[in-house]
């Protein structure tokens, strides 16, 4: 499964469909960069990534290094990992570009993480856990990783969610729904999961922005009714319906 995993992220780059420019230019990178912070505005609002400044941090499932360049940026010493070779490669060239330095960016599978016991101050997985063969081996290795006191950032998709909701009604596939692992989970799921963690804060985010994906009389009617219709609700009501869980942990 794992070798299955590699292979799929090897042949795609998360959000390519956003870009014009040729992969791994500036442009290019700065076009992705710009679309994930526009649709995750909530992302630099919950971390903080000058806030880790000389401390070690490892991203498991690194992609092509955007939350990772911003971390380095910030003054973290940074680690990324990644299955795919072809995001590894990518995220050096990103790296590069930016005139920033990694202490080390290189393929390695997250379940089997190769660092000792308490290596890191922080451990950050966006989006990754989702798509791993075993989350819960990932999560061992993550807390394995890192020192006593550290934090781990992580993040996941809400099964019990506005998005996933909207893709069951309306029969539009969810981004990498082909992948060979796709788990989404509840909060109380996601909170079982955390588990080796000695204290676990979960906040339910990412809610309707207009998307620049889709196209067509769908795209039309969700930019223009429901986003506005869905963030007009009461905060309290929605709130547990984000689509992704952000996980603060302490060990």
């Amino acid at each position: 499964m794992i070798d299955a995993i590699a292979d799929y992220w090897n042949h795609r780059i998360h959000d390519l469909e956003m870009t014009d420019h040729p992969v791994g230019t500036k442009p290019f990178f700065d076009d992705l960069d710009d679309y994930r912070f526009d649709k995750l505005h909530y992302l630099p609002r919950l971390v903080d990534f000058s806030a880790f400044r000389g401390q070690r941090l490892i991203e498991v499932g690194c992609g092509i290094g955007t939350d990772l360049v911003r971390f380095a940026k910030g003054g973290a010493r940074v680690t990324g990992v990644d299955l795919a070779q072809t995001a590894i490669e990518l995220a050096r060239k990103n790296f590069e570009l930016n005139g920033v330095s990694a202490e080390e960016l290189r393929v390695a599978n997250g379940e089997a993480l190769p660092y000792p016991d308490a290596s890191f101050d922080v451990v950050y997985g966006h989006g990754v856990i989702q798509y791993t063969a075993n989350a819960e081996q990932l999560i061992r290795e993550c807390h394995r990783v890192l020192k006593p006191g550290g934090t781990g950032i992580f993040m996941v998709y809400n099964r019990v969610s506005w998005l996933n909701a909207m893709s069951q009604l309306t029969n539009v596939g969810l981004e990498h729904a082909d992948a060979p692992v796709l788990k989404k989970y509840s909060i109380p799921e996601f909170r079982a999961l955390l588990k080796p963690f000695a204290t676990t804060e979960i906040i339910p985010e990412r809610f309707p922005v207009k998307s620049r994906l889709h196209k067509g009389w769908k795209g039309i009617a969700f930019n223009t009714m429901f986003v506005g219709t869905f963030n007009a609700l009461p905060k309290a009501f929605v709130r547990q319906f984000g689509w992704h869980l952000m996980a603060f942990c302490k060990k």
